[in-house]
């Protein structure tokens, strides 16, 4: 089901289930804590439903997380179509290890961050930024789950180092993450020199039976590889920027040491 068909069915049920409780839109409103125009604007589809706004409906309605589950199908649904085999992946792997060159990788990037880093398309429409913004958090729900999949991420010190309002926040998140057992946080020092990873950033994940996906970035696209040989390559690709790395109490340090650079927050 395309995401745009997914998104008028919960408009739909949504007016449907509001109008079975006997609710006008400013009661329902009222009771979700959001305005009678919201209401309407979600209702009518000239405003994106967002997560929020779909787990207070499930909420007053007692539908039992039906239009969470419902925006959760459409968010994956809007995804292109070479992203989903790496984000059915990511979801049930034991394992995920990243590596970027340039940015914080997005499992880790805080909301202000990622909107920042999906704006850098200029011409993408600010509802499309959301949305994206929207299911990457979702995506970052891995990190807190029952039986979370053991997490190793690398990026560079240039990448710690931008001198944005954004980064405070950022590098507090990352300290943050650092302290759970399972997410293991490397930084490459700036004086390592030239390395393999300068080609741009990777991703490979450890599914539940033992095979790999690895999952590639760039400019236009994205390409998920399944073939022995790719994994073969980025296997030893990860291998030579995890080796120039430096181990996870000194990354730790350092990160607080830019950190402080920021001021008290």
């Amino acid at each position: 089901m395309e995401g745009e068909q997914t998104a008028d069915l919960i408009r739909l049920q949504l007016r449907r289930q509001r109008a079975l409780t006997g609710m006008n839109q400013e009661e329902f409103g009222r009771r979700t804590r959001f305005s009678a125009s919201t209401v309407s604007a979600v209702e009518t589809g000239t405003r994106e439903i967002d997560l929020p706004y779909a787990s207070r409906a499930d909420e007053i309605l007692e539908t039992g997380g039906l239009f969470q589950s419902l925006l959760k199908m459409a968010q994956r649904d809007e995804q292109p179509s070479w992203f989903k085999p790496w984000l059915d992946a990511e979801a049930v792997a034991r394992q995920l290890r990243y590596f970027h060159p340039t940015l914080v990788p997005g499992l880790l990037q805080t909301e202000r961050y990622a909107r920042t880093v999906l704006r850098f398309d200029d011409t993408r429409p600010e509802a499309e930024v959301e949305q994206q913004v929207s299911s990457r958090l979702e995506r970052q729900k891995i990190l807190a789950r029952e039986r979370p999949p053991q997490v190793i991420a690398v990026m560079d010190e240039r990448a710690l180092r931008l001198r944005d309002a954004i980064m405070a926040e950022q590098l507090a998140h990352l300290l943050r993450l650092a302290e759970l057992p399972h997410v293991h946080i490397h930084v490459i020092p700036a004086d390592a020199g030239l390395h393999v990873g300068l080609s741009g950033p990777l991703a490979l994940a450890l599914l539940p039976d033992g095979s790999r996906v690895g999952y590639l970035d760039n400019q236009l696209a994205g390409e998920v590889v399944k073939t022995e040989d790719g994994l073969a390559t980025l296997q030893a690709r990860w291998e030579s920027v995890r080796g120039v790395a430096l181990p996870q109490a000194s990354s730790v340090a350092l990160i607080k040491e830019v950190e402080s650079l920021h001021g008290p927050q």
